[in-house]
């Protein structure tokens, strides 16, 4: 993030300095800016896809391992229990990598999508994943899994 910092210093800003979010984004700051920000937009846009797309493929990489490894085990019960708990962080991971992929290109491509939908998926991908990611892994627990269907069904 660094090197962000130091393309937006060398800007001369010119536009309103509201920001539509409650914490400070790189394009929105990168918008206000007079000059031509065509290697700040292109810098960010790869460093995102080359930080997620690093990460995606790692991820991918260690799924594979992961399973080659569960599905050669014996024992039935035990590769369910470790396929579970797999799903379980799959799913943690797309609720933490969807929202903010589509922010990024929201932003990115701003003229064509509403502001609402720009402050409403920036909230959802700041407070959506910490929320779920409990929710997630503890859908597995039989106990838990109970009571939480007890609280949405009264």
């Amino acid at each position: 993030m660094l090197p962000l910092t130091i393309l937006l210093k060398q800007f001369q800003y010119c536009r309103d300095s509201v920001l539509s979010h409650s914490y400070c984004m790189h394009q929105e700051v990168m918008k206000m800016a007079c000059s031509d920000i065509t290697v700040n937009n292109i810098y960010g846009l790869f460093t995102k896809l080359l930080t997620m797309g690093l990460d995606s493929l790692l991820i991918f990489l260690s799924y594979i391992m992961i399973l080659k490894t569960v599905l050669s085990n014996p024992s039935n019960s035990e590769c369910l229990r470790a396929l579970n708990t797999c799903i379980s962080h799959f799913c943690a991971v797309l609720i933490f990598y969807t929202p903010d992929i589509f922010l990024s290109v929201i932003h990115r491509f701003e003229n064509s999508f509403s502001p609402l939908l720009q402050i409403l998926l920036g909230y959802i991908s700041l407070l959506l994943p910490p929320l779920l990611n409990p929710i997630v892994y503890s859908v597995k627990s039989k106990h838990l899994r109970a009571r939480i269907i007890r609280v949405f069904i009264k």
